[in-house]
């Protein structure tokens, strides 16, 4: 089942319900360019391959081509977010609940951007719907354990495989130049540094893009009182839409995520760069392949930490890395719990 552009945006105009869900839906796809894609980007900015503007607008770029491509060739990642949790029952009173889960993780992302920690948009976002659904069902008979449990799976791969080809590449890479005279090599790592950034931006896109889109699919059905559509094709004109929306929120930049991952974390050289967005594309491609939802800061970040351990332990600033990993691990109960609250108090209202 799909969605014709035209009868979208005749729904669009007659049914102000569904346009408050799409405007919540392309804000957190905004939100998510704005505060996540900056992870793409960090290592090439901190190593000065690449200048921050030039390299906001490429991964803006690459961004969009990861949407658009990957989900021609595979959407099983936006199944797989669609069908995790049962917004089944009343239609009316589901939308409410989604468009509170969306809610509460604008408010989310931004609280963690603006105290510069690069949370994953990805867990909100599943975290948000997740509590919505068990207050619109009372339980957790909302929640679909089959698909919710590869969730876990995609945070315990997303950080082992981070950390561990992370570490892996840039000793390979070490391996292989290790007789080159480290001044003729400048220019190739920048090169390079380049274009794993470009890969890790793609990827991105690749992830994130096809989360939200299966999210903004459940609001459309939901809208039209479809609450039992189970399997969908994503429309062309969708995926230009959604694009377009996290393209922008990336070229309003994240600087803050960019100092502290690219930055304060650990201190790169461009070959370390190149090694940490290599190993973190490579992840998130597999990933998306077996359509695991994963996290592109964790995977991002994970194999920064590889990278710099390679090197050694004390090149890591752990006590960053505990605040990120503190973050992480409150980001399932806290969005969670304001995604119940946030549908409790608007079913109330609405």
């Amino acid at each position: 089942m799909t969605i014709l552009f035209e009868d979208f945006l005749e729904q669009l105009v007659t049914n102000s319900t569904l346009l408050i869900t799409v405007i919540l839906t392309l804000g957190v796809v905004l939100v998510n360019g704005w505060t996540d894609a900056p992870n793409a980007i960090a290592t090439a900015i901190a190593t000065r391959s690449i200048g921050p503007r030039s390299a906001i607008t490429m991964a803006a770029i690459f961004n969009f081509l990861g949407i658009l491509i990957m989900t021609m060739v595979n959407s099983s990642v936006a199944m797989t977010v669609y069908n995790m949790v049962d917004f089944g029952g009343d239609p009316h009173t589901a939308l409410v609940a989604l468009c509170a889960a969306l809610f509460a993780i604008v408010i989310w992302a931004t609280m963690a951007w603006y105290f510069g920690i690069p949370t994953s948009e990805s867990h909100a976002l599943i975290a948000g719907i997740s509590g919505a659904a068990i207050a619109l069902q009372g339980g957790f008979s909302g929640i679909n354990g089959s698909e919710w449990v590869k969730v876990i799976y995609g945070l315990v791969f997303s950080t082992i495989m981070g950390f561990g080809m992370g570490f892996i590449i840039v000793k390979l890479v070490e391996f292989i130049f290790k007789d080159v005279d480290r001044r003729k090599t400048t220019g190739f790592f920048k090169g390079a540094q380049i274009f794993g950034s470009a890969a890790m931006a793609f990827m991105h896109g690749a992830q994130d893009g096809q989360k939200f889109m299966g999210v903004f699919m459940l609001g459309i059905f939901l809208a039209k009182g479809q609450g039992n559509v189970s399997n969908f094709q994503i429309p062309f004109w969708l995926m230009i839409l959604c694009s377009l929306v996290m393209a922008l929120g990336t070229s309003m930049g994240g600087y803050r995520i960019i100092k502290a991952v690219g930055m304060d974390m650990v201190k790169l050289e461009k070959y370390q760069g190149f090694s940490a967005d290599l190993a973190a594309a490579l992840c998130l491609l597999f990933s998306s392949m077996f359509g695991l939802p994963v996290s592109t800061t964790h995977t991002k970040t994970t194999a920064i930490m590889g990278v710099g351990s390679a090197r050694r332990l004390s090149s890591v600033n752990w006590s960053l890395v505990k605040e990120m990993v503190m973050t992480w691990v409150l980001t399932f109960p806290g969005c969670g719990m304001i995604g119940f609250l946030m549908a409790k108090l608007f079913m109330v209202l609405f």
